[in-house]
């Protein structure tokens, strides 16, 4: 995370941080357009790791309203067991509605306008849903837990206080 963090500033960007080896980051850049961002970094991966990747990119504003604006909040205790997806276009969040024939007892999926939102009771492993997420169907999309998504949320606000 060290190399990607120095990516990122090598690309103009400051106040970087970086999350585990997980992949996320939140950082400063002049650049408003998500989509120009994603594509950057997506190009920066390749050419300095070898790796090609989706690359999702949310502003501070886009990430805080998808925290603020999700239907199930889950207990403490079940925060690995819930997973927040996030697309680059609304429209790859809206045609995961056909998931919700997959959701079994003991599921929720909520889709809004600018995520979707899993909670597997059971377990992540034991959910279709989280399967096809982390598979084929989610291939253009990344997923992240909701202990994650807090921590990013908490990096979020430190930066604009």
């Amino acid at each position: 995370m060290a190399e990607f963090r120095a990516m990122l500033e090598n690309l103009g960007h400051t106040s970087v941080r970086t999350l585990l080896n997980s992949g996320n980051a939140v950082f400063t850049s002049t650049l408003r357009s998500p989509a120009r961002l994603a594509a950057d970094i997506a190009a920066a991966l390749a050419a300095r790791f070898g790796v090609t990747t989706p690359v999702i990119v949310k502003s501070s504003a886009e990430f805080t309203r998808i925290v603020g604006d999700n239907p199930i909040v889950p207990p403490a205790s079940d925060h690995s067991r819930f997973l927040v997806v996030f697309a680059m276009e609304a429209a790859r969040i809206q045609a995961l509605d056909v998931l919700q024939a997959m959701v079994q007892p003991g599921e929720l999926l909520a889709i809004t306008g600018h995520a979707a939102y899993l909670h597997c009771a059971g377990g992540i492993l034991e959910s279709k849903v989280a399967e096809a997420l982390l598979g084929r169907t989610g291939r253009d999309l990344t997923t992240r837990n909701w202990a994650t998504v807090l921590k990013l949320s908490a990096w979020l606000g430190e930066q604009a206080a």
